[in-house]
């Protein structure tokens, strides 16, 4: 009986569009709960063939199980003049396992790579769609890209996704025993090595039935916590220029390379140069006077030509159009500073707030932008050439407080830029609030955000900016539910540290609630803390707290003579390993006076400090919507 079952299974299958792949019941329910996706097969091969060529290869097999999974089911494929597309294959099945769609040449769309910023670009990539309407359905993706450089390997995660398990993946890298690449493990066991038929050597990673762990807010770097795997070579060429980056002494030097020549100023710049600073007597004052004119005469353009990703263009040819990308504008501004005796480096970086800093550890290719380090006696002093806004020596969150690569005569130096504590990241605010018997008010608010501070909600890029787009960023961060802005004024104090100033004032009807004789008055104005992290059952990851801060607020309340508190909250004050907070209220000639502060600090902490975390938040929350309870005389 089993076995005409089973011919009837088999009978019925090749009637009705051949053997069954991939079924979807294969799926233990484990594998599907809390998921919306399920990889069923992955592969990722870096096979490297000489030091000027290598090729990745990647097939996944993927489940879509809901619609939050539809991206999954895109195919994007990106090549250049130094990578192509040797092949590109695509196949659907639904639930039951039967293909229902082959992608055909005529569904791939090839388009410039598009970044909506760069000027020149001949990065192209090949695009198709293979979703479906009707869920489950399983997508199988196959490509292979030749590469005409050895430069980087892919890095391997084992998953990116806290909703998406895994049946089966495995990364693969091959390779002629003359060009071994480096590997650094995370929570991942040695691999097997096998011997290939062609007579090179392979590394071989396999992993099965893996559940992601959920993803914890507040936690330390992706790359700290998920399975990964970094790899690069020692040896190496790309676009015509060998090196080798076992160390960051030699990555440096290859990099100098690539700048060689790079550094031709026209005489007419060479001269505008000295005639800047000719009344400068420091290295600092010479700096800022060349950087400023840098700010003044470029603007920032991406540009993605041959090996543009990685080599400046000429700093002549940036003095004659006025733009260039952030490798081109740093080497204009280090040449410019060499024609007046002052030495800057180069210095390659990982930039972007939230982003996971250079592994001082692995020396290898890791860096997205390029800055200025300039020696200056006990300190450096650190240029940000993209920016025609920044103040001078101002790395900020985006570049600051991480590792990054000096490009030096001598090789590459890993240094770190500044950081800021919480000291220097201070926002003080004062007011004067004139409270009507009927709850309505006018406020003039002062509020100095400085260091961090100054790029809350973007508005260092609002400083120079129009009046209309100055006044939307007031109304996006003004935390007061009802105002109009009667008046406003925005300052830019480009010091070392440096700050904004904001002057409103504001027409605040229904500020306090009136019911019967007595009015209700939370006195924290506008700076109330809202968030309370996620309870969780148990941690599993540290605590990261990444921008030490300090808030004060002052906030004075004119009262009519007619009505009286009918009584004052006691101060707060409380602390943890994570800040402090504390706030007083007081009654000080027919006036009320609030003054909050509260101090947050930077570090790591114990995932067993997760609750106390939770606690910290919610005493403040708590203390920031303390009413205040007034009655009327009469």
């Amino acid at each position: 009986m089993r076995k005409l079952l089973f011919a009837i299974i088999l009978i019925s299958s090749k009637i009705f569009g051949g053997d069954l792949q991939y079924p979807v019941s294969q799926i233990s329910e484990e594998m599907k709960k809390g998921m919306y996706a399920v990889v069923r097969l992955q592969e990722l091969r870096w096979d490297i063939q000489s030091k000027s060529g290598a090729s990745i290869h990647f097939k996944q097999v993927i489940t879509i199980l809901n619609d939050k999974a539809n991206d999954h089911a895109e195919i994007v494929v990106g090549y250049d003049k130094l990578r192509s597309i040797k092949s590109l294959k695509g196949v659907v099945y639904d639930a039951q396992g039967k293909e229902i769609r082959k992608l055909k040449q005529s569904d791939i769309k090839d388009q410039s790579n598009f970044d909506g910023f760069s000027l020149y670009s001949d990065n192209r990539l090949k695009y198709a769609n293979l979703s479906q309407a009707i869920y489950p359905y399983t997508v199988e993706i196959e490509y292979e890209v030749q590469y005409k450089y050895l430069y980087s390997g892919p890095d391997f995660f084992l998953y990116r996704d806290d909703e998406i398990s895994l049946q089966k993946t495995s990364y693969i890298i091959s390779y002629p025993m003359d060009l071994k690449p480096r590997y650094k493990l995370m929570n991942i066991k040695e691999p097997a090595v096998e011997k290939t038929k062609d007579g090179k050597e392979q590394l071989v990673w396999t992993f099965e039935n893996v559940r992601p762990v959920k993803f914890e807010r507040l936690s330390p770097d992706q790359e700290q916590i998920i399975p990964n795997i970094k790899a690069a070579p020692v040896s190496f060429e790309y676009g015509g220029y060998e090196g080798r980056m076992d160390t960051w002494k030699d990555y440096g030097l290859w990099q100098a390379k690539l700048n060689e020549g790079r550094n031709n100023l026209t005489d007419q710049a060479k001269q505008k140069a000295r005639e800047l600073t000719k009344n400068a007597t420091t290295r600092e004052e010479k700096t800022k006077i060349l950087y400023e004119y840098l700010q003044n005469k470029t603007r920032y353009v991406s540009i993605q030509l041959g090996i543009g990703g990685l080599q400046p263009f000429e700093a002549k040819t940036v003095d004659q159009t006025g733009y260039g990308d952030c490798k081109a504008l740093s080497n204009y501004m280090v040449s410019l500073l060499g024609e007046v005796g002052v030495t800057g480096y180069y210095t390659t970086i990982m930039a972007g707030r939230g982003e996971a800093e250079i592994d001082k550890d692995f020396p290898s290719h890791q860096g997205n932008h390029v800055i200025v380090a300039v020696p200056n006696e006990s300190d450096t002093l650190w240029l940000e050439c993209t920016s025609q806004t920044n103040p001078f020596n101002w790395m900020g969150s985006f570049t600051g407080d991480r590792y990054a690569m000096m490009v030096t005569e001598k090789g590459g130096v890993l240094v770190r830029t500044p950081k800021y504590p919480a000291e220097e990241n201070l926002q003080t605010r004062t007011a004067k609030v004139h409270l009507e018997s009927t709850g309505n008010a006018k406020a003039t608010v002062r509020t100095i955000y400085k260091g961090l501070q100054y790029e809350n909600g973007g508005l260092n890029f609002h400083l120079d900016d129009q009046y209309d787009n100055q006044k939307k960023w007031i109304q996006q961060n003004t935390q007061i539910p009802t105002f109009d802005l009667a008046k406003f004024t925005v300052k830019n104090n480009k010091e070392k540290i440096p700050s904004a100033e904001v002057e409103m004032e504001l027409v605040l009807n229904r500020f306090a609630s009136v019911s019967g004789k007595r009015i209700f008055l939370t006195p924290n104005l506008m700076n109330r803390s809202t968030y309370i992290p996620e309870k969780l059952e148990s941690r599993k990851t540290k605590v990261v707290l990444r921008t030490p801060y300090i808030d004060i607020d002052t906030i004075r309340y004119q009262i009519p003579e007619e009505i009286y508190p009918e009584f004052l909250p006691e101060p707060v004050k409380f602390s943890s390993r994570f800040g402090e907070y504390e706030a007083s209220f007081k009654i000080d000639q027919g006036s009320l006076l609030y003054v909050r502060r509260v101090k947050m600090k930077k570090g790591e902490f114990p995932p067993e400090s997760y609750n106390e975390l939770i606690d910290f938040y919610k005493n403040m929350n708590k203390a920031d919507n303390t009413k205040i309870v007034f009655v009327t005389k009469t």
